[in-house]
């Protein structure tokens, strides 16, 4: 054989083998890459599942509506004991008490305007004296003063009312990491109060209802009352 034709054959081998090399090359690589990726894909599912369940805490987050922060608000109050409100009562008042049978002028003294009335039986009913007692001593400074009052305290005893709450805000409360508030009104209840005391206690001088903020704080996923000013 000449060594032309040994030179062709060498020549061909060669390409052969390097043409195996090549093809062995590319499967090594290609099976690094694979394990390498599958060792990547774990932990880039973990970092995946862990930034949903931030997005996720974060959307889950409750909303504190107006009607939910009222009803906070009420739950409070309602916890608290009941009490009787009270009435300033002032020269009309006295004479409306006395239409509606409340109360009796039983002594007149000399001066002529300073006066003691006594409490009814449907008086006892309606009202109570703050110093306990059934008579209720008139003593204004003289005969012109419309400024004078009294104070009696309704029999029937209720719990304060939270309504009106205005739009919630975010707040910054010390030691509290989500805090919202929102102002409101606080009234008194005057339910189960016979009519003509109310009439009495919408007079000049009493005031039934203050406006008053309520802050929140949102723990272990729930909102709650953190305060009332």
């Amino acid at each position: 054989m000449s060594r032309l034709a040994f030179n062709s054959i060498d020549r061909a081998a060669k390409v052969e083998k390097n043409g195996e090399s090549s093809i062995l090359n590319r499967l090594v690589r290609c099976t690094e890459e694979y394990v390498k990726n599958a060792v990547k894909m774990p932990a880039l599912a973990a970092l995946v599942l862990m930034g949903a369940g931030v997005l996720l805490a974060g959307c889950n987050k409750p909303e504190l509506t107006q009607a939910n922060a009222q009803a906070l608000i009420q739950a409070r109050y309602d916890q608290t004991p009941a009490v009787g409100a009270n009435i300033l009562v002032n020269d009309l008042g006295m004479r409306q008490g006395v239409t509606a049978k409340y109360w009796d002028r039983t002594k007149v003294y000399p001066n002529k305007f300073w006066a003691d009335f006594t409490l009814t039986p449907e008086g006892k009913k309606a009202v109570k004296l703050p110093k306990g007692g059934d008579v209720i001593q008139w003593r204004p400074e003289n005969a012109g003063d419309m400024n004078y009052s009294v104070v009696v305290v309704t029999a029937v005893a209720n719990h304060l009312k939270a309504h009106d709450v205005k739009e919630i805000q975010d707040e910054v409360l010390p030691g509290v990491e989500t805090a919202k508030g929102a102002s409101f009104t606080e009234s008194v209840n005057l339910d189960g109060v016979p009519d003509a005391l109310q009439v009495i206690a919408h007079n000049p001088g009493n005031k039934l209802s203050a406006k008053r903020q309520a802050d929140f704080s949102l723990e272990g996923g729930a909102w709650k009352l953190h305060s009332i000013e």
